[in-house]
């Protein structure tokens, strides 16, 4: 029975009961040592009534160093035994990389760390088909990272599987974006009454000390009276070193042999029975010392595993041992760890004083073993450690800028900080200060500092130039790429002169300043000569298989607005990153294809992707592609006129990446197309003229801004304000010769001389070229114009069109705006919209994925691998989308073909 904790037993029933019925959840209990967040957890497995699967692991204090130790102690709690997952189940990316990961199989090459947290996602919903899963987790904060941020990634993607995830940490929450229910002290009612049940003898003085020393924290009111309360610290001291105290006096009072079987137990993380055992018969000491360490009720033995009662008894015990003991100890382990090298090495680092190289050089192993599952935080622990012991200054350099390399992979920006000014210090030769920069750029890129991660990629390629131009090269290129999207041609240039003049491959140089050298002309008067290098930077682009030569085309096409190429060439990037499994590449290509459909007028494809592509950069931590994706889906609020949802992702993007020149942009157009919608059409033309004039500004997929500058000022009656746009218009329409310029120029043209032929032209050019939104948006002012030259059954016509498209497209103020004008062109009851269009605009940005993905045959398992979630939340999100599409099966979705 638990005491005090009705609310935490109501919330996590409710959770249980909701997974009873398919719907999954999951939930970090936080809170102070001795809390209870054990028995919370154990009290969940009660709740469950033995009719679920139950999953359990518990981080151990020094497991740190073991990559997925945790995971796989959690995965053979689901069978017995490893060897029995139903592995084969999943998708084949999936099942090696667990396979990898868990010890079944030797990584060939490294594995993607975010696909191991969408396998352990499909497997659990695996095991959730046959009974509801229960996953409990305790003591996250000493759980190794690698388990850690798979399960977190499984825990935020959890849907409609029948999974209930529950963590337990101490102190401060260890799972960023999974539910916290913090544990407050008990009170003094719900105190008192247990003290009262488990220990009923004491008498009324001692019960009153205990009660106040406990401060409301149950493992102090079970453990304080088996203490001499007298001897415990006197103080300030917080409450868990005072019960670590206590701990140590109780060892104190036992046999030296029992200290020693337990000071074994601890030096060992994992409870491995057999090991300890071994240990103690090699030190000669009879097995009945670990029994009286377990009569004590400090340790609980079982065939797996060795654990004691509570961490700060563990805790008590090794650390109230000297020093001579601790290596003793270690130093045992490691002779019996003959099958287990990475245990040994860590054995033999905590038994070594001072340098010691071939110690160092086994911790050299375990941290390659460790990368090639997927394991960077524990590699770059354990280069760390290797590099302090290192005799040699240069071997020394080489491993603590491994360390710090890993660090920055896992995801610990501060960690790789720390170690990069400590690596900073040590003889470096000129790559390894390249690639030190390389790092502090990529840091400062995820932490939104676009300008400081520029800066560092031009120092390191500096350091670097003269002695290796081949790595200098790529960075000098992703300076360059960081100075365009900052809106700064000039550092651009700068970095285009000094990759010029390094000694490279002609072919490798022509390659880099291709790549430079289409954007740059862009902004000059060659422009002809910019749009031809860039195309045939696109055209290599479709014929590689190179993720960032691929990028790089893609981003190209945008800048030139070839619109198609750069949908293709996104998708491409989008199955790559897909089909292998690599979700770190997935939220970047997801961005350029909502870019791509964006352009194109897809409202409801690019709301989908982005908000996926957000979803899963927050999943895994990508600042810069949340930000992006933030100011994309603000972006698309802004085309449909939805003003509060446009605001509230902009106050959410705060201060996020105030160097991105192309953020700041999107923001400011956004609000344009606001005040456009809503019939504000000059704080709109002051708004979109202000980005026209500001110097160096990106072009292309701009045009589209340009006509919306050319559309405010004739709404607003200041025509004028429109001739430098549109003659920028026009110039880059002669050089692109593509149909979406041809139409935005004459558009745009018409407006501004009320030219009916014109319209028709571009309305042709916007349906054949499928360009939806821009459609709606000419045939509104082309209804409008027909309108007042008396031509209203072809003005009824136009309007009506438009206004089914902005219904279609979720453009709600746009489609008012069309009925206006049709029941001024004698419509007295304009059609509303349909009920497939209603259905539609009700399906949610992932509901609508699903069932697209539906509609081309695909099975839910495929559907899962490509969304990233597990096959039964696919099913689930059918089931949802179904009734409001008024369709009874997959056959039937082919209907959504035209929205």
């Amino acid at each position: 029975m638990l005491y005090g904790r009705e609310l935490e037993e109501r919330r996590i029933s409710t959770l249980l009961n909701q997974a009873g019925n398919g719907q999954s959840a999951a939930l970090e209990i936080v809170a102070d040592a001795g809390s209870g967040k054990t028995a919370l957890l154990d009290r969940a497995v009660e709740l469950t009534g033995g009719t679920w699967r139950i999953l359990r692991c518990a981080g151990v204090d020094g497991d740190s160093e073991f990559p997925f130790a945790g995971l796989h102690a959690l995965l053979i709690a689901a069978c017995g035994h490893i060897e029995a997952l139903p592995l084969d189940t999943l998708p084949q990316p999936q099942a090696d990389a667990l396979r990898a990961v868990i010890g079944l199989t030797v990584a060939t090459q490294p594995v993607d760390r975010f696909l191991v947290g969408l396998a352990t996602l499909s497997l659990l919903a695996e095991l959730a088909d046959e009974q509801p899963v229960l996953c409990t987790v305790d003591d996250v904060q000493w759980l190794d990272r690698a388990s850690a941020e798979a399960l977190r990634f499984a825990a935020r993607r959890l849907g409609a599987e029948g999974i209930v995830m529950l963590f337990a940490s101490r102190g401060d929450a260890e799972l960023p974006g999974v539910p916290e229910l913090p544990l407050p002290p008990l009170d003094e009612r719900a105190a008192a009454a247990l003290l009262a049940d488990r220990w009923p003898s004491l008498n009324h003085a001692v019960r009153r000390r205990v009660l106040r020393e406990a401060g409301g924290n149950p493992l102090a009111l079970l453990e304080l009276p088996r203490m001499d309360l007298d001897a415990l610290p006197v103080g300030p001291l917080p409450l868990p070193y005072r019960i670590a105290s206590g701990y140590q006096r109780q060892i104190a009072a036992h046999s030296a042999g029992c200290r020693t079987a337990l000071l074994i137990a601890a030096a060992e993380p994992a409870g491995d029975p057999r090991l300890i055992l071994q240990a103690l018969d090699a030190l000669g000491l009879d097995h009945d010392s670990l029994t009286e360490a377990e009569t004590a009720g400090l340790i609980d033995i079982t065939a797996q595993a060795i654990r004691f009662r509570h961490p700060l008894a563990r805790a008590a015990v090794y650390h109230g041992a000297t020093f001579r003991e601790r290596q003793s100890a270690h130093t045992e382990l490691a002779a019996l760890s003959t099958d287990d090298p990475d245990g040994r090495a860590w054995h033999l680092a905590a038994a070594t004083i001072g340098q010691d190289e071939d110690t160092a050089a086994l911790l050299e192993s375990a941290a390659a073993r460790a990368v090639n599952r997927a394991g960077y935080s524990a590699a770059s622990a354990a280069m760390e450690r290797a590099a302090l012991l290192t005799p040699d200054r240069e071997i020394r350099s080489r491993r603590m800028l491994l360390a710090t390399e890993w660090a920055a992979a896992a995801g610990g920006y501060q960690r790789a900080s720390d170690l990069a000014r400590q690596t900073e210090q040590l003889p470096l030769a000129a790559d390894g200060r390249a690639r030190l920069g390389w790092i502090d750029a990529f840091i400062e890129f995820e932490r939104g500092n676009l300008r400081k991660s520029r800066d560092s990629l031009v120092a390191a390629a500096d350091h670097v130039a003269a002695v290796d131009p081949e790595r200098a090269g790529p960075l000098f290129l992703q300076a360059g790429h960081a100075s365009w999207a900052m809106g700064d041609p000039v550092s651009a240039r700068a970095a285009r002169a000094k990759l010029a003049a390094l000694r490279l491959p002609d072919g490798e140089r022509a390659a880099f300043l291709a790549a430079m050298d289409g954007p740059l002309a862009l902004h000059t008067d060659e422009l002809s000569t910019g749009i031809t290098i860039v195309r045939a930077t696109v055209a290599a682009g479709h014929s590689t298989e190179d993720p960032a030569l691929m990028l790089a085309a893609t981003g190209q096409a945008m800048l030139i607005g070839d619109l198609e190429d750069a949908r293709t060439l996104a998708n491409r990037m989008l199955d790559s990153a897909q089909s292998r499994g690599m979700i770190s590449r997935f939220p970047t290509a997801a961005l350029l294809a909502t870019a791509s459909e964006l352009m194109l007028g897809r409202l409801h494809e690019a709301e989908s992707m982005a908000a996926q592509a957000q979803r899963v950069a927050r999943d895994i931590g990508q600042g810069g592609n949340i930000a992006t994706g933030e100011t994309y889906l603000a972006l698309i609020a802004g085309f449909r006129g939805d003003e509060q949802r446009c605001h509230e992702l902009m106050a959410s993007h705060r201060s996020f990446g105030q160097d991105n020149f192309i953020d700041h942009v999107h923001h400011e157009w956004a609000l344009s197309l606001l005040d456009l919608a809503h019939g504000r059409y000059e704080p709109a033309l002051d708004r979109l003229d202000a980005l026209h004039r500001v110097p160096n500004r990106i072009r292309g997929h701009w045009l589209h801004l340009l006509r919306d500058l050319v559309e405010a000022a004739v709404r607003a009656r200041q025509p004028e304000r429109a001739a430098a746009a549109m003659a920028e218009i026009e110039h880059w329409t002669a050089a692109l010769g593509s149909p979406f310029a041809d139409a935005i120029a004459l558009r745009s043209r018409a407006l501004l001389d009320g030219n009916g032929e014109a319209y028709a032209t571009a309305l042709k050019i916007q349906a054949s070229e499928g360009l939806r939104y821009d459609q709606a948006r000419t045939a509104l002012l082309y209804g409008e114009w027909l309108r007042r030259e008396r031509s209203i059954g072809e003005a009824r016509t136009q309007l009506r069109t438009a206004a089914e498209t902005f219904d279609r497209l979720g453009a709600l103020p746009w489609a008012a705006h069309a009925r206006t004008e049709l029941r001024a062109a004698g419509d007295a009851s304009p059609q509303l919209a349909t009920p497939m269009i209603e259905a539609v605009a009700a399906l949610t940005p992932q509901e609508l994925q699903v069932v697209r993905l539906a509609a081309t045959g695909a099975t839910n398992k495929e559907i899962g691998a490509k969304l990233f979630i597990s096959p039964k939340t696919v099913g689930h999100h059918l089931y949802r989308a179904f009734p409001k599409l008024g369709v009874a099966n997959r056959v039937e979705l082919a209907r959504l073909a035209a929205f």
